[in-house]
C-alpha cells in the first residue's frame, strides 16, 4: 500500500515494513531539494505509527541514488548563505534517518554516490547487490562532505579508509565496500530481495522495546559516551520490569516464538 506519493519519494507499507524509495529513475534518483525538504515529514510518519518495525531505503530504476542533482549547483551553491542553507537541508533529512527510533536499512543497487552514499550512511546497516559501486566524490567537484557525513563515513570504515575515499572520488565496487565495512552484506542481484525480506523479517521478529533501546545506546557511544549514565542504567532496569521481557521469557519457557507487541 503506498500511503504517500510525493512525486519524487514515495513510502510503501507491507505488514510492519515501511519502503521509503527514492523515485527519480530518470535521474538515477538524484536528490533534489523537495526530496531532503520531505523526508523529515515521512520519516515522522514511519514514527508515529507504532505497527511499525522497520523502513528500508531503496531507489527505483536499479539504482540507489547517483549523488545530488547537479542542476540545482548554480542554485544551492550560489553564495555562502544559499550554501548554507542547504547544508541544513541535506543535514536534517539525513538525521531523521539517523535519529528514528526503529531500524534502517539502506538497500542498494546500482550506483551509490555522494548524496547518495550520506543518505546510506544515515542508514543502520547497508545491504547491497553485487554489481552496486559506492563512493565519495566531492573533492571531484571541489566540495566537502559535511562533518557529519565525513564521521558517518569514518565510523564505518575507519580515518585511513575514508581518507582515501573522500581524496581519491574513486568508486568503489560492493566487494569491496564489503570488505571496508561499508556495506554489511552483499548479494547476487537476483537474491537480493529474498535476502532483504530475510533480514527485515528477523528484525521484526525481535523485540522493538529492545531495538529502540539498542540503537540509542549505541548512539551514545557512537558519539563518545564510556560510562553509564543514570539514563542508560534505568534503560536496563526497566527491561527486567518490560512487557517484552515477561513475553520473551514465557515463550522460552514455552518453546514458541515470542510475540511482541
Amino acid at each position: 500500500m503506498t500511503i504517500h506519493a510525493g512525486g519524487d519519494l514515495t513510502l510503501d507499507i507491507d505488514g510492519a515494513v515501511a519502503t521509503l524509495t527514492l523515485n527519480r529513475p530518470q535521474a538515477r534518483n538524484a536528490m533534489n531539494s523537495a526530496m531532503w525538504r520531505t523526508i523529515p515529514d515521512i520519516v515522522k510518519s514511519v514514527s508515529d505509527d507504532a505497527s511499525l518495525r522497520l523502513l528500508l531505503v531503496r531507489g527505483a530504476g536499479g539504482h540507489f541514488a547517483s549523488g545530488a542533482d547537479i542542476a540545482e549547483f548554480p542554485t544551492v551553491f550560489a553564495d555562502r548563505e544559499a550554501a548554507l542553507n542547504y547544508g541544513r537541508l541535506v543535514s536534517a533529512a539525513t538525521g531523521a534517518l539517523a535519529n528514528l527510533g526503529k531500524p534502517v536499512i539502506a538497500v542498494m543497487e546500482g550506483y551509490c554516490i555522494g548524496a547518495g552514499l550520506a543518505v546510506a550512511l544515515a542508514c543502520d546497516l547497508r545491504i547491497a547487490a553485487e554489481d552496486a559501486r559506492l563512493g565519495a566524490p566531492p573533492a571531484k567537484l571541489g566540495l566537502l562532505y559535511s562533518l557529519i557525513d565525513t564521521r558517518r563515513l569514518i565510523s564505518a570504515i575507519g580515518l585511513s579508509a575514508a581518507k582515501a575515499m573522500l581524496f581519491t572520488g574513486a568508486l568503489y565496487p560492493a566487494t569491496e565496500a564489503l570488505r571496508l565495512g561499508l556495506v554489511d552484506e552483499t548479494h547476487a542481484p537476483k537474491t537480493l530481495e529474498a535476502a532483504v525480506a530475510a533480514k527485515a523479517q528477523a528484525i521484526c521478529a525481535a523485540s522493538p522495546w529492545s531495538i529502540q533501546h539498542a540503537k540509542a545506546m549505541a548512539a551514545l557511544i557512537e558519539h563518545g559516551a564510556v560510562e553509564e549514565t543514570d539514563q542508560t542504567r534505568a534503560w536496563y532496569a526497566d527491561a527486567a520490569v518490560g512487557a517484552d521481557f515477561k513475553e520473551g521469557l514465557a515463550a522460552f519457557h514455552a518453546r514458541r516464538k515470542p510475540v511482541f507487541q
